[in-house]
């Protein structure tokens, strides 16, 4: 990219970032994150070329940073701990103590650099996802409460000294002894223990798990009296990623009210803009198209800020033609998520394996529907009511009709709408292979259904999901599943004997040799997206 080139990209950015910052201020938001704190403080130990990059990226930032400022919000950065390039992996090595240091010094001079960021979010329980080739890579360092406790009180001092907010957000993903931290509150207890500090806030997702739907409220929340804040997200990753509308207006409700018992909660943290493993790239408050997103960005802070209730929220929603219609179509699309994505037999059982809650949503994983005998095994181990939930993909079918008619009543754009039917209308096809006996002639409906969509969606499009059909048979004897789902799962958070015996040691021997004697034992999108499989292992 040639100097002009770069200098009319970054003006675009500036437009679009001073576009985003007032438009989240005037609906009542006061403060944005952006990444990342390594990207913009320098220190020796990088290389040469690093620090140089670094130089170019400090430059750039400062404007976007005063563009902030002059909207109005709050500024936060995000930090990895601990994001490594090769040379400083190489001088901090696994050295506990040399990280802390590193890690003052690093916030130190980036806190005198910046005095317009308000304060940093750390993320201590997930890393750079595997496919991430950049020289900056962030691994999981700290792999225990103690750990995360060390570093908490080394570098309190640094946010203190500058009057800053450090933000520290529980979500872990199951890796080592603090990979529970999101749900377990021994775990909490012990990260925070003995910590005292005005600079501290935690930061937690409301739920047990990742950002689904069926998920009890976290009771972390009331675990500690340190002032926490609520992660949600309008950007619903696992949901389409706004490309569909998927209102979360009934479930936030629910934990707005529920979270008024929790003195300790401050505030929210909204995902309008990020998250997940997808091609999906729209942008609130920036593309016309992101339309779902604003609406419930808009809806969440009304019901936490103002206390409203889902349709007190949509009253203020601005340039609303017909309310009535517009509360029936987002009513009609929570209906159709929680009843069609999801699987509500299966969602509203609670398993846990080892120190991970298992997520509410099988057979869909960001923009990959799965269809295969595998599945097709586990969930008739778990769900009773085989035909009741055929019929009930079908009524969702039926609702998507009724909101496409909707759409168009409100103006809302109907293809989106239609985008929905298409996807979800696989989903319920696979519905009927999980639940009936297999023959050619499902076979042959569902490669039909995924060819008509892949014409209809092709490859580049602007948005799309991938179909994987896998009918080949799923060669585990049935005995050996009801071994995993009575020893090895659980449905209570508490951990069992068996799970302390076999859980943490024995189970992770067994998975890394199964993977280097047979590797494609483990799916290749458990290997390449995200931190992959073996977080949860470790």
């Amino acid at each position: 990219m040639s100097d002009r080139e770069l200098e009319a990209a970054f003006a675009e950015v500036k437009r679009d970032m001073r576009t985003f910052c007032r438009s989240v201020a005037e609906i009542g938001y006061n403060g944005v994150t952006l990444d990342d704190v390594p990207h913009l403080a320098d220190h020796e130990f990088y290389e040469a070329k690093v620090r140089k990059r670094i130089q170019l990226y400090r430059t750039y930032f400062k404007e976007l940073f005063q563009v902030v400022r002059e909207e109005g919000p709050h500024l936060y950065l995000t930090m990895d701990i601990l994001t490594f390039t090769p040379a400083l992996e190489r001088r901090l090595g696994n050295r506990e103590k040399d990280q802390r240091q590193f890690m003052e010094s690093l916030l130190d001079g980036f806190f005198k650099d910046y005095l317009e960021v308000a304060g940093v979010v750390f993320r201590i329980g997930e890393s750079d996802g595997v496919d991430v080739k950049e020289q900056f890579r962030s691994k999981l360092v700290l792999k225990s409460p103690a750990m995360v406790n060390r570093t908490l009180k080394a570098v309190l001092p640094v946010f203190e000294k500058y009057g800053r907010r450090c933000i520290f957000r529980t979500w872990t993903v199951g890796a080592h002894s603090v990979g529970d931290l999101i749900w377990h509150e021994a775990t909490l207890e012990k990260t925070v223990a003995g910590i005292e500090s005005p600079a501290l806030v935690l930061s937690m997702k409301y739920g047990e798990s990742d950002f689904f739907r069926y998920l009890s409220l976290n009771r972390n929340f009331f675990v500690t009296d340190i002032p926490t804040i609520v992660e949600l997200q309008t950007r619903r990753e696992y949901e389409g990623c706004r490309e569909y509308p998927s209102f979360i207006g009934r479930d936030y409700e629910q934990l707005a009210i529920e979270l008024r018992e929790a003195p300790n909660v401050i505030g929210i943290s909204v995902w309008c803009q990020t998250g997940g493993w997808t091609p999906f790239r729209r942008l609130a408050f920036i593309d016309e198209s992101a339309i779902w997103t604003e609406i419930n960005t808009f809806v969440t802070l009304r019901l936490f800020k103002h206390g409203e209730m889902v349709e007190e929220a949509l009253a203020h929603l601005p340039n609303v033609e017909n309310q009535p219609a517009l509360i029936e179509f987002l009513r009609l699309s929570e209906e159709v998520i929680t009843d069609l994505l999801y699987l509500p037999d299966f969602a509203k059982q609670r398993f846990y394996f080892r120190r991970v809650r298992i997520p509410p949503l099988i057979g869909v994983y960001w923009h990959h529907i799965f269809v295969a005998h595998s599945l097709k095994k586990v969930v008739s181990r778990v769900v009773e009511e085989g035909e009741a939930s055929i019929r009930s993909a079908h009524a969702a079918m039926a609702k998507i009709k009724r909101m496409r008619t909707l759409a168009l009543v409100c103006h809302l754009p109907e293809e989106d709408v239609e985008y929905m039917e298409y996807t979800l209308g696989i989903v319920a096809l696979a519905r009927e292979y999980f639940f009936r006996p297999f023959d050619d002639e499902m076979r042959e409906r569902l490669e039909q259904a995924k060819s008509k969509y892949k014409k209809r969606y092709p490859k580049g499009s602007r948005y799309r999901y991938t179909v994987k059909l896998d009918f080949k048979p799923f060669k585990l004897n049935r005995r050996y599943l009801g071994f995993f789902k009575n020893h090895l799962l659980r449905k209570q958070p508490s951990y069992r004997f068996i799970d302390k015996i076999i859980g943490p040691r024995l189970l992770s021997i067994v998975y890394f040799a199964l993977k280097r004697t047979r590797p494609k034992v483990v799916p290749k999108i458990a290997r390449k997206s995200a931190m992959g499989l073996d977080a949860i292992f470790k």
